[in-house]
């Protein structure tokens, strides 16, 4: 795959040597283990693997011990197979920015329409506007990513183009024809991130209609609705906040799904993001894209979860950090 039309035996012995793909698998493991953590040991003699190139990824060496060196350096992630020697983690810093950019505006939809339909739910409970809500929301949750994205850019980007102006196609960088200026086409953000809200929006609506109706029995709003506080002051200051907390568990967990890459959106809009990146990948067997990948979206639930755990701690006093 890396050689192309020009392989030959004698190439194809150079690159597993280079890359150490001619050792037993539990040696390439640690290998890959080794070049993966930040403070990490290299061979001097060039005809062992050995850290790739220090002058294209970077690192310090720290000390030596006969043929062995101890270097510091960001994780390498390695190179692509099918993309000429490019590194994952330049493959990585092109695409996850477009993603980052697509999941945040999805996720800010999602947030300001979810609480807004669900406070007006829980208020109006049981009648035709909560139920119109409740369907709504339903067929939310129901429906796939990948059918919501074809519906919309067909409708939206085909049919009522005229209208809209919008493209069933398109990422949020553009290249001129002679490839000389790149312009930033925000309108191509509307349609993916529409779409990418939909499902956590319908989870939103859900969540906090149930948890402001379960507040409303507590003991502390019927006391502040018996003080003579306003509806609307008894909601933004008491309600709102103490049903928060589901919904931010849940908003966590969609926007780390989102950022690890809304594969069907993304592909299905042609938007140049992870999630897309990650499907070209499969399709090419380029392993060292997929794995660093995997270890991205790894790292993304995990510092998202941190710090879900610290807006807890401010929005329950309940909770304490231990």
């Amino acid at each position: 795959m890396m050689l192309g039309q020009n392989e030959d035996s004698a190439q194809l012995t150079i690159v597993k040597k280079k890359y150490g793909f001619d050792k037993p698998i539990s040696t390439q493991y640690l290998y890959y283990l080794n070049d993966l953590s930040p403070i990490s040991f290299h061979s001097k003699n060039v005809s062992h693997y050995t850290y790739l190139d220090t002058n294209k990824y970077s690192a310090a060496s720290l000390f030596s011990v006969g043929n062995t060196t101890a270097a510091l350096k960001f994780p390498y992630l390695r190179e692509s197979f099918t993309k000429q020697g490019k590194g994952v983690s330049q493959v990585l810093k092109e695409t996850l920015p477009n993603t980052f950019v697509l999941a945040v505006s999805a996720i800010v939809i999602a947030m300001l329409l979810g609480l807004i339909l669900g406070v007006i739910s829980a208020l109006k409970k049981d009648t035709w506007l909560d139920k119109t809500i409740q369907i709504f929301s339903t067929l939310g949750m129901s429906v796939p990513s990948f059918f919501s994205a074809i519906l919309f850019a067909w409708f939206f980007g085909f049919l009522l183009h005229e209208f809209t102006n919008l493209e069933m196609t398109g990422s949020l960088y553009e290249v001129d024809d002679f490839g000389e200026t790149i312009t930033i086409k925000w309108k191509n953000l509307i349609l993916p991130a529409l779409v990418l809200g939909i499902r956590p929006l319908a989870v939103v609506i859900q969540l906090m209609r149930n948890s402001l109706l379960e507040v409303f029995n507590q003991d502390y709003i019927r006391t502040a609705r018996a003080k003579g506080l306003s509806e609307y002051q008894v909601i933004k200051n008491h309600a709102v906040k103490n049903a928060l907390n589901p919904v931010i568990t849940a908003i966590s967990g969609w926007f780390a799904s989102m950022l690890a890459g809304a594969v069907f959106v993304e592909y299905v809009f042609g938007w140049n993001g992870l999630g897309k990146e990650i499907v070209n990948a499969l399709n090419t067997l380029d392993l060292p894209v997929i794995m660093g990948s995997v270890l991205v979206i790894a790292v993304m639930f995990i510092t998202i979860n941190i710090f879900v755990d610290i807006i807890y701690a401010w929005l329950d006093p309940k909770v304490k950090l231990e």
